[in-house]
């Protein structure tokens, strides 16, 4: 079979390789796969690229060379950022379980990538200390000169050479230093470092650079255990970040906790002095950015003077040394900040915080100040003295004085923030230009920013150079030797750029709008500058600096203007004019002329143009701005303006009415000639009485004052005037005309003097009522117009004055009357008939509303004509009959009036008239007792709303609810208000149906529960729908992706949560940062997208196109989510700049090849399988996507041209490859198929076919002869498999699902607050002694007469001294292990007595222990049997080891492992109870133990019960239950549920409650048995609340009882208790079998037995159903107790290399011996027992179910321990089949677990002491000491004779009278044995 299977592959390789020989293109070859270079451009800024992440740079600042620390490699760089040399440090074999070196006996070695964590120049030494994460962090010693040149390296040193930290969260800062002592004095480093799981505990350590006597190569030189954090300390998560020297300290700037339950971080700055070689000095000050500390946790620093400006706003010396330091925030992670510390405060805060420790008791200002970091220390440690000068002689500390220190909280140093900015800020570096500070600020999305510090308001002025990646800047930001440079580094990137970028300005606006403190307009040069490139830059007005906002301009022109026909010089007056030098030459050029400029002083003296040159006037305007410029030197353009120049001629077109007035009264200061008609240029030299002067528009001949000026349409009035100044035109006619009346003139006529007069007009105009018209008067000779003010109004009465009251409202000036011939409004001469005294009645065209609630109190609007001419005139309204009182205020004149309503009459119609009392219409009554009606009806009727869509919305508001009924439009929007509950709901429409917005809730809890929704109409009606509205919480936001957008949006943005269902509009809104452009801006722009899809858990979007603001980067945006009116902030949405893409390299491609795309940015907000490309009109697969290319396939079949222009071009097959992301495609470029060598068809098809016809034929005859073997045993079984698994599937997938959604409130409830831990005493005396209440051990009461019990208690004391005897404990010990009647029951209590007794002195405990179990130890492997050692609790040591396991991992319980086992419990007992349980045999369907579950299919409801609980209260609380349940089980779910807060022990129990339904109006108690249980022979059935017919949502009332009551209370008689008692015979679920199945025949008993199993075995699929659904928490509780990453006890970390040492101590003991040791010391003997009894931890009830299945995973953890592989079959038990899949991993687990303990630092004695001490100093008092000490002293007195022979055979015994001493004690004791 295996040869014609390899002789079909080889067959296949044949013919394929044939196919690719015949088929293959030209241009088919590897070399396709690789990519195109880059196309030449522009020379691109310095810039060095690393392939893998950079971790540190550092700078040499002797030749300013770079060395970069990179992961697996360390580069070293010239000041230009070319490479110079390259170290490969990595990877390496290695794993943090092993210790150095490591060797191929750690099996766990791997392939390590090598992170650099600390990089340090070391000048002197010419060497570069390099540390990585490998093997430990140990260090290595390189050449600077040339870094692949390794100098030191050796890890044969053990742990005192592990410098830096192996994990890569760990942060690690150094800085370069010296030890100098009496005899030596060498270079050293000092290093601070957080605290890694495997790592060196030393948080300051400082290291050697060479050896030293016992010292080697980076050994740490200064133990200094005060200042180390403890290594199974892991609360202070120390991130260390910056540290440097100054003066004589050093300073380490840090984040850490407070070493307390909360996870806050604190900045602090540490100091000591630089040669204190004991760190006495050690001294942390917390520094507060912001008064309330909201920038909490540092960033990165920088140290630097703060030049003179700056420190004048700070109050500080401008040499002084000032810390910046930039924050961000743990409550608000969007936000950053900068704030600035000097280094005198600093150490200023120091000096007093030391003194108050030194001499005032740490008190300043009677405030505690200081305290103790690092140590569980309480003793006060400050001293009270006189000596105030203790911290100015002692700066470094003494040994004599407190240490280490630090302030506290109250006495940080607190200052405000310089700057806050959106978005993460991860670098900070400060330079000084001309004593101005400059911040350069690095961000997380790859920007530098620049801020001006020494400007009033400190803001962001512009970013550096280059391109923004998107990648976070490292806070290694350093500048170049001459500050003239900044190197940015990013992950893989170093880029050298200009601290400024003056030369990109090309005039003096851009250059000073920069606002760059290192840029200035250097005046002479026509450049923008830094200061020293600028000539002659000290002298004033040269070089204008650029945050000074000001440019050389020009003041003044002398003159200010000049007609455009005369030329003149012109003097410029241009004050910030700087002083030219002998060779400058100066011009000025006016549009195109240029002309010599002579200057004296800051007057610039120029020629005008001549007048042909000066360019005309634009159109209708009289004069021309010719823009003009001062230059130097022809081409320097040093000020530049406009000048004017006038033409007088035009200015008379600017009012051709009045040309005189135009000429005379324009700026230019031109005259009129009235005879010519002409206004020119002012000449003094002519003049006369024609001749009118500048400003003397009065001596203008002119006419004005006409007479009337108010003149009605179509009636002819005459008008009058006057003339002045008309001597020149003696004699001359005049016409007179207008514009309205275009094709007529009329002739004036002169009256007298100098009165004239024409006959007027007959006006036709109905545009408006009024108009202004203007006359214009020409001469009849010249038809030159002469100038006329004459302007009258024009009006018509009938325009806006449609009625009788209108007309008479006209004002009396117009003398309109009401014509009754023309009806219509008129001048009074054109009515030829007389007008009425009075208007006609009151005309009603409208009323609105026409539907009024019954109750009334709307406003109703009545309109129509002749209403009145004023408001008084109305005199009575009434609607439908009803007085309607109206509302002066809103009264229009005639045509409309407002009237609120009253309520509808009520009876009182004589019978017989057919009157609606509802209805009617409207009447008004005005002056003079005229009326009016309407023909329409108003009609009161009954609003009823009826119903509210939707039922329920989110508490924020925003919901549109429609509410229907009937008659909804009853008044108006404006009189309808609605409320929901109380808050308000914003009507958005009105009519059969209202629609409103509904308000923000604002009540107490949530969901609202029903709220009801009212309408009202107007003052007196209110409308409700009761409980139609449910107000729920919030949708909730839980996660979204991805978390970046390119700015041309369309990128598919998934939010998930909950609660989305209830949103009627969801949009994703993007806006500008407001601290980017100013927030006015800022918020007038927005970009919104809809969601796409949505369902209750899931939002989609596309991402809105920002298409505004690409230059501000990925920093620049806000982007949030609308949700209604709730508001979600999306804080880290990123918008990055669009990517670029680079011209194709390679435009010819086959189909079996592929497309490479070059460019830059692809990989920030785009995958390939979302990315989208065209070549022509058809879609390739974009397969691999990285930031800088693109990898396509190419379609296989050539596509058709997109392009018109490629189509048209039927020569060209050129094709445009398009590239889509998100809603942007690019045009990459243009490519072409390759053109194929044909190959015949008649070689292709042989050459294909027949290998390819062999290949099926030796394929088929292969594969039928193999699978007709199989076959019918295949599909025999396939259907039944593929059942049963998709059943076990879909049943695990849906009870996982329901089990994560109920135990998602559980889950929400488990804190350390709400999981119901026991206390110390409880947890010790359940797992030390019997649960037995009785036990004097948990009483703790002692049977001692008061007269004995001082005697009895001193005797005590002196017994507990005594067992402090090691010698007498020993000895009694072995004396009770020695005597027979001694049995295990009674070692294990002796031991746990011996616990308590000794608990106050635990390190005294642990030694006996210790001491006991190497005797143990040492008689196992000597007898050949060492793994039986630990096995079981038969020797007192063993149980002492047990209870010392217990009290060691009490608090690791509380904070790591209590959480998953609480969470495993929980979930085991909801699945259990979610299927019927049988109450009598304890069976249940869903179980993981196979013996417990239920063997038939019980039918069962699931019911959601209402409980009240009498005397709590009205609220109800809903329980779930089945309706098999029995009723026990059911009061056992309720007192769950309804005091779910409670622990257990605290809660009532199910026979102490009574449970009551109540279906009707009576009740009915509710029991497991009484006189309705059913009976089925002699077997009763338990009561269940099927059997009660109990409904879904029934409410049950739970009340207290005094006694036990199992039946109905009115059951009384003697007779119906014995009748229910007369048998014992009770059944829930399944009945037993019994004498009723005897009878049937043997062979149908069997066949019936049969079946049973049968069905039995087909429900063991429940159990894999169990086990899938809580698989996880499983797993989630072996991980927390079986995982040496997280925080391992310390205990079991020394205890673990205890065993380790005595195994290596044995040569008889293996691996596997030391295996099983370490197994029964802590999985076994602590681990199972606790998770099979959960009860010893929590205060909890585990049932019996429940029990079953724990001991199932409690087997599994037991079996995972072993070593012993177990072989299993189909006959093996199904609780061993169960996890057998699993076993394997979990055994994995195990030895990763023990091989992860062996690779921790060590905890030593020490530590160990100090941890046990603590943990006695915290609880000893809690416990029966002196009850234990009474008890062990009755095991003295029942072996006092043995105890006394052994103690006289001990020499050491007798030495110190151990005899004498039991004997007194008796003595005191025995006497009254009887009071004992």
């Amino acid at each position: 079979m295996e040869r014609c299977q390899r002789w079909a592959r080889r067959c296949l390789l044949v013919s394929m390789a044939t196919l690719c020989l015949i088929s293959l293109p030209p241009g088919c070859s590897s070399s396709s796969s690789n990519p195109a270079p880059a196309p030449p451009g522009d020379a691109p800024a310095a810039e060095f690229t690393s392939p893998t992440l950079i971790n540190n740079v550092v700078r040499d600042p002797r030749t300013g060379h770079l060395y970069a620390g990179a992961v697996n490699a360390v580069h070293q760089l010239d000041a230009a950022l070319r490479p110079q040399s390259r170290a490969d440090t990595g990877p390496r074999r290695d794993n943090r379980l092993c210790t150095p070196p490591v060797t191929s006996a750690c099996s766990e070695a791997r392939d390590t990538d090598n992170h650099n964590k600390l990089l340090l120049v070391h000048a002197a030494g010419d060497t570069l200390v390099e540390c990585g994460s490998v093997f430990r962090g140990i260090c290595s010693l390189r050449n600077l000169s040339r870094v692949e040149h390794l100098l030191y390296f050796s890890d044969t040193n053990g742990e005192k050479s592990y410098v830096a930290s192996a994990e890569e969260a760990v942060s690690v800062v150094g800085v370069m230093s010296f030890y100098n002592d009496s005899s030596s004095n060498f270079s050293v480093f000092l290093v601070g470092k957080g605290y890694g799981s495997h790592d060196s505990t030393k948080l300051i350590s400082t290291r050697i650079l060479k050896p030293h006597g016992d010292w080697v190569v980076f050994d740490s030189i200064i133990e200094a255990s005060s200042v180390q954090a403890s290594s199974f300390v892991l609360r202070y998560l120390h991130d260390f970040r910056f540290v440097f020297k100054d003066g004589i300290y050093v300073y380490f700037l840090f984040s850490r906790t407070l070493g307390v339950q909360e996870n806050k971080n604190f900045t602090f700055l540490a100091r000591m002095c630089e040669n204190d070689h004991s760190y006495y000095s050690y001294t942390e000050l917390q520094l507060n950015c912001s008064r309330a500390n909201t920038f909490n946790k540092v960033q990165a620093a920088y140290v630097s003077a703060p030049g003179e400006i700056l420190a004048r706003k700070m109050n500080v010396s401008a040499t002084d040394q000032v810390l910046f330091i930039t924050f961000s925030s743990d409550e608000d992670s969007s936000r950053s900040a900068l704030c600035m510390y000097p280094l005198p405060t600093i150490n200023k805060w120091l000096r007093d915080i030391i003194q108050a420790c030194y001499s005032e008791s740490g008190l300043i200002n009677n405030k505690q100040a200081v305290y103790y970091p690092y140590t569980s220390k309480t003793e006060e440690l400050c001293a009270k003295n006189d000596q105030k000068d203790r911290a100015d002689r002692f700066k470094c500390g003494e040994e004599f004085l407190p240490s280490p220190l630090a302030s506290t909280p109250e006495f940080a140093l607190t200052t405000e923030p310089t700057l806050v900015r959106k978005g993460h800020v991860t670098a900070v570096a400060v330079a000084l230009e001309m004593e101005h500070a400059v911040a350069f600020l690095g961000t997380a999305t790859g920007e530098v920013l620049k801020v001006h510090l020494s400007a009033q308001t400190p803001e962001v002025y512009g970013r550096t150079a280059g391109e923004v990646t998107g990648d976070k800047v490292n806070k290694n930001l350093l500048f170049d030797r001459h500050l003239q440079h900044l190197y940015i580094t990013t992950e893989t990137k170093i880029t050298k750029v200009a601290v400024q970028a003056c030369h990109l300005k090309t005039d003096c606006h851009s250059c000073v709008s920069m606002r760059d403190p290192y840029c200035g307009w250097c005046v002479l040069k026509g450049r923008c500058t830094r200061k020293l490139q600028c000539e002659r830059s000290e002298e004033a007005n040269t070089w204008l600096w650029s945050p000074a906002q000001r440019c050389v301009r020009i003041e003044s022109f002398n003159p200010a203007s000049i007609s455009c026909k005369k030329t003149d010089q012109v003097e410029i007056s241009v004050p910030a004019l700087p002083r030219l030098g002998a060779l400058d030459v100066l011009h000025c050029v006016f549009g195109e002329v240029r002309s010599q400029a002579a200057m004296a002083g800051s007057l610039v003296t120029c020629s005008l143009p001549e007048p042909g040159k000066v360019p005309a006037p634009p159109p209708r305007q009289d004069y021309v701005s010719v823009p003009m410029r001062v230059m130097v030197n022809d081409t320097i353009e040093v000020t530049s303006g406009e000048y004017h120049f006038y033409d007088c001629g035009a200015t008379v077109s600017k009012n051709p009415n009045t040309p005189c007035i135009s000429c005379v009264t324009s700026k230019w200061g031109c005259q009129w000639d009235a005879r010519k008609f002409n206004c020119s240029d002012r000449d003094d030299a002519t003049s006369g009485a024609h001749i009118v002067k500048p400003q003397q528009s009065n001596q203008c001949p002119q006419f004005a004052s006409p007479e009337p000026t108010l003149i009605p349409v179509g009636h002819r009035i005459p008008i009058s005037f006057k003339g002045t100044n008309l001597g020149i035109y003696d004699g001359r006619r005049f016409h007179i005309g207008t514009e309205l009346m275009k094709q007529t003139e009329e002739e004036v006529t002169l009256d007298q003097g100098s009165k004239f007069s024409f006959r007027g007009y007959e006006f036709a105009y109905n545009q408006q009522q009024e108009v202004n018209v203007s006359f214009h008067i020409k001469d009849q000779g010249t038809d030159q117009k002469i100038d006329s003010t004459l302007t009258v109004v024009l009006y018509n009465c009938s325009m806006g004055r449609e009625d009788c009251s209108l007309c008479r409202h006209a004002d009396e000036t117009y003398q309109c009357v009401w014509c009754p011939g023309s009806k219509s409004c008129v001048y009074r001469e054109l009515c030829r008939s007389e007008g009425p005294a009075q208007c006609p009645d009151p005309r009603i065209t409208d009323i609105v509303p026409r539907y009024g609630p019954m109750n009334g109190r709307i406003a109703v609007t009545i309109k129509g004509s002749n209403l009145g001419i004023k408001k008084e005139d109305i005199k009575k309204i009434t609607v439908a009959g009803v007085d309607c009182v109206h509302k002066m205020e809103r009264y229009s004149v005639s045509t409309s009036l407002v009237c609120e309503v009253g309520p509808a009459r009520r009876g009182g119609v004589p019978v017989g008239l057919p009157v609606d009392l509802n209805q009617g219409v409207v009447e008004v009554e005005v002056e003079g007792g005229r009326r009016g009606r309407s023909q329409v009806n108003f009609t009161y009727r009954d609003p009823i709303p009826t119903a509210v869509k939707p039922p329920q919305g989110p508490a924020a508001g925003g919901t549109v609810i429609t509410i229907t009924g009937t008659f909804l439009d009853t008044a108006t929007k404006e009189d309808v208000s609605v409320t929901v509950g109380e808050a308000p709901c914003k009507v958005r429409s009105f009519g059969p149906q209202i629609e409103c917005t509904t308000g923000k809730y604002g009540g107490p809890k949530l969901p609202s529960g029903l709220l009801t929704v009212t309408v009202r109409y107007g003052k007196n009606t209110t409308k409700e729908v009761r409980d139609a509205f449910t107000y729920l919480e919030n949708p909730k936001v839980s996660d979204y992706y991805p978390k970046a957008s390119f700015v041309c949006g369309g990128r598919v943005i998934t939010v998930v949560g909950g609660g989305f269902a209830q949103i009627q509009n969801a949009t994703m809104t993007v806006q500008p940062s407001a601290d980017v452009t100013s927030p006015e801006a800022a918020a007038a722009v927005e970009f919104v997208a809809e969601a796409f899809a949505q369902n209750d858990t899931m939002l989609q979007f596309r991402s809105p196109a920002a298409t505004c603001c690409q230059e501000g980067g990925a920093a620049s945006f806000r982007t949030a989510l609308r949700l209604d009116n709730a508001g979600e902030e999306l804080g880290d949405f990123l918008y990055h700049p669009d990517p670029t893409f680079s011209p194709l390299a390679k435009t010819v491609i086959t189909e079996t090849g592929f497309i490479i795309v070059s460019g830059r940015g692809f990989a920030k907000a785009m995958t390939a399988r979302e990315a989208r490309a065209f070549v022509g009109d058809t879609s390739c697969n974009i397969t691999i996507l990285q930031d800088d290319k693109l990898f396509l396939d190419v379609p296989s079949t050539q596509p058709r041209s997109r392009s018109t222009r490629h189509r048209r071009d039927t020569s060209s097959d050129l094709l445009d490859l398009v590239v889509q992301f998100g809603h942007r495609r690019w045009v990459v470029g243009a490519v072409s198929y390759a053109r194929k060598d044909e190959v015949p068809l008649a070689i292709i098809i042989p050459a294909v076919l027949i290998p390819m016809l062999v290949f099926i034929g030796v394929s088929v005859y292969c594969y039928r002869r193999k699978s007709q073997q199989a076959e019918r045993e295949y599909e025999k079984v396939k259907h039944q498999l593929e059942n049963l698994e998709e059943s076990v599937r879909d049943r695990c997938k849906k009870e996982f699902t329901d089990l994560m959604i109920e135990m998602e409130d559980h889950t929400n409830d488990v804190s350390e607050a709400r999981i119901p831990f026991l206390d110390y005493k409880m947890y010790t005396d359940r797992n030390f002694f019997l649960t037995s209440q009785d036990d004097v051990m948990i009483t703790g009461k002692l049977q001692i007469p008061e007269a004995r019990r001082a005697t009895v208690t001193q005797a005590l004391n002196q017994f507990s001294n005594l067992l402090n005897s090691k010698t007498f404990l020993i000895n009694f010990i072995k004396t009770l292990e020695s005597k027979p009647d001694f049995n295990a029951r009674a070692r294990s209590y002796f031991a746990s007595l011996l616990t308590v007794a000794l608990h106050g002195k635990l390190e005294y405990y642990t030694d006996i222990m210790r001491t006991l179990l190497l005797e143990l130890m040492d008689e196992h492997v000597h007898s050949k049997n060492p793994k039986l050692m630990l096995r079981r609790s038969e020797t007192v040591v063993e149980r002492m080891l047990c209870n010392w396991m217990s009290i060691c991992l009490y608090q690791f319980l509380r904070d790591t492992a209590g959480e998953p086992l609480y969470k495993l419990f929980k979930a085991l007992k909801h699945q259990v109870e979610k299927g019927p349980v049988d109450a009598n045999v304890k069976k249940a369907k869903y179980t993981l133990n196979d013996t417990g579950l239920l063997g038939d299919d019980v039918e069962y409801l699931l019911l959601t019960l209402q409980v009240l609980v009498h005397g709590e209260g009205p609220d109800v609380t809903p329980v779930k239950v089945l309706n098999c349940d029995t009723i026990t089980q059911v009061k056992e779910k309720i007192i769950d549920q309804v005091y779910r807060n409670q622990p257990y022990s605290q809660r009532p129990k199910s026979d102490s409650v009574a449970l009551e339904w109540r279906p009707g109006s009576t009740g009915q108690i509710l029991s497991d048995l009484d006189l309705t249980s059913q009976k089925e022979g002699r077997w009763k059935r338990l009561n269940t609340l099927a059997h009660y017919n109990v409904r879904d949502n029934a409410t049950l009332v739970l009340s207290r009882v005094l006694h036990t009551q199992s039946f109905h209370q009115n059951q009384d008689s003697y007779e119906e208790k014995n009748a229910l008692l007369e048998e014992d015979n009770t059944f829930h679920l399944v009945r037993p079998a019994d004498e009723m199945d005897e009878g049937r025949s043997k062979r149908g008993s069997m066949k019936h037995k049969a079946t049973n199993k049968a069905i039995t075995e087909i429900y063991l699929t429940r159990l894999l159903s169990v086990k899938g659904t809580l698989q996880v928490f499983v797993d989630d509780f072996f991980s927390s107790v079986l995982s040496a990453d997280l925080a391992v006890p310390p205990a079991v970390k020394y205890f673990f290399d205890f065993l380790d040492e005595q195994a290596h101590r044995h040569d008889n003991v293996d691996e596997e011996t030391l295996h099983i040791w370490k197994t029964h010391s802590l999985p076994l003997r602590f681990w199972v027992n606790i998770l099979k009894n959960p009860e010893f931890i929590f205060d909890v009830h585990v049932t019996e179910v429940v029990d079953a299945s724990l001991h199932v995973i409690g087997q599994t953890f037991m079996d995972a321990c072993t070593k012993t592989e177990h072989k299993l079959s189909r006959d093996s038990p199904s609780n061993k089949l169960l996890y057998a899949k699993e076993i394997s991993t979990y055994k994995k687990m195990v030895d990763d677990y023990y091989k992860g303990i062996r690779q921790m630092v060590p905890v030593s004695d020490q530590d160990m002491n100090t941890h046990l001490a603590e943990v006695s100093r915290q609880h000893t008092d809690k416990l029966n000491t002196q009850v234990a000490l009474h008890q062990l002293y009755q095991y003295a007195s029942k072996y006092y004779d043995g105890i006394i022979q052994s103690l006289d055979e001990d020499p050491a015994a007798q030495s110190k009278q151990l005899t004498l001493r039991l004997q007194q004690i008796a003595a005191a004791l025995e006497n009254k044995v009887t009071d004992l």
